[in-house]
């Protein structure tokens, strides 16, 4: 038990913030109830995104109910390649990425051959709310399929990288790259074996890894360094995050986004309980980063001055970023 406490404190020390702490001081304390729907429903995230000028994925359409199945063909029309996903889904569940055609049939990004009775059994059980957040009724979204830019050949295996931002009232305070891998399915999800990558705010180069919640510095399927890398149009990522607080409302919130080798930063989720594995990958705590922008925000608000998204990237990576800490 002393060890425990021990370590607990530890921990504490280091900033290191716990899911009580971030529930309590955080998830309740800045994300009003009402707007959870904003960002639990990808499908309202998507058109608020869209009417506020954000790039999000194409959506092509939208399935409610069993009937609409029959306009699958119509939404798809002559494109080999789409996304199939439950509005309510989390954690990657239920999604289906079709990379091509084969004859008849299509073929999913993992290689798999599947008919088109396939793809509206899955339909049929996103309807039903096998994936959604509490086993509600769903619908399914049918969108563009992201191809990753080349820059993340050499350190991803199949699927599609992503990059989480942790959002405090508008401003980053913490960034991590999510590499797929073979165990993962080529899903960045790191609970299903996904890699973190912790990035630094000020100038998105990418720090160390952790894999399976254990330090690593290369990718383990194709064995290239994952830290050094600098990630293209980095502050268009972080002003994109910084905006994500206006669209929402939401104060505490993990900004989800890729970048397409052909239309750069797009948005996919936003997420009003992003979990704590970004500490991990930064080797750094959330708690004293949330606390310097929280004095940050009192001092503003002392002298009556808000601040645009633009400047409130500017203070992140000045307060944050990994260069000016040295």
């Amino acid at each position: 038990m002393f060890g425990l406490i021990k370590t607990w404190k530890a921990l504490e020390a280091r900033g290191i913030m716990g899911i009580n702490r971030r529930n309590a001081d955080y998830v309740l304390k800045y994300n009003k109830r009402h707007l959870y729907p904003i960002v639990d429903d990808k499908i309202i995230t998507k058109e608020r995104a869209l009417a506020a000028g954000i790039h999000v994925p194409e959506m092509y359409g939208i399935i409610e109910t069993e009937k609409e199945i029959e306009k699958l063909d119509e939404i798809i029309g002559g494109r080999s390649d789409f996304v199939i996903k439950p509005a309510q889904g989390a954690g990657g569940d239920g999604i289906l990425v079709v990379a091509d055609r084969f004859e008849d049939r299509y073929r999913t990004v993992s290689g798999k051959i599947i008919s088109h009775e396939e793809i509206e059994h899955q339909i049929s059980s996103i309807l039903t709310g096998l994936y959604s957040l509490g086993g509600h009724r769903d619908r399914a979204l049918i969108e563009y399929r992201v191809t990753p830019d080349q820059i993340f050949k050499s350190i991803s295996y199949e699927g599609v990288p992503d990059i989480r931002i942790i959002v405090l009232m508008g401003y980053p305070v913490m960034a991590m790259l999510r590499l797929p891998t073979r165990q993962s399915g080529g899903k960045a999800n790191l609970h299903q074996g996904a890699i973190g990558v912790g990035v630094d705010l000020a100038t998105g180069v990418t720090l160390r890894g952790t894999w399976l919640n254990r330090i690593i510095s290369k990718h383990p399927d194709t064995t290239n360094a994952v830290d050094g890398v600098q990630l293209p149009n980095w502050d268009g990522f972080m002003k994109l995050a910084a905006s994500c607080y206006e669209l929402c409302g939401l104060g505490y919130i993990g900004v989800d986004m890729v970048l397409d080798q052909d239309k750069g930063p797009l948005i996919l989720e936003l997420n009003a309980r992003p979990g704590l594995n970004i500490q991990i990958a930064n080797d750094c705590g959330l708690t004293q980063r949330t606390h310097a922008i929280e004095a940050h925000i009192e001092a503003l608000a002392k002298d009556g001055v808000s601040e645009d998204a633009e400047t409130r990237v500017r203070v992140a990576q000045g307060l944050f970023g990994h260069v000016v800490q040295q």
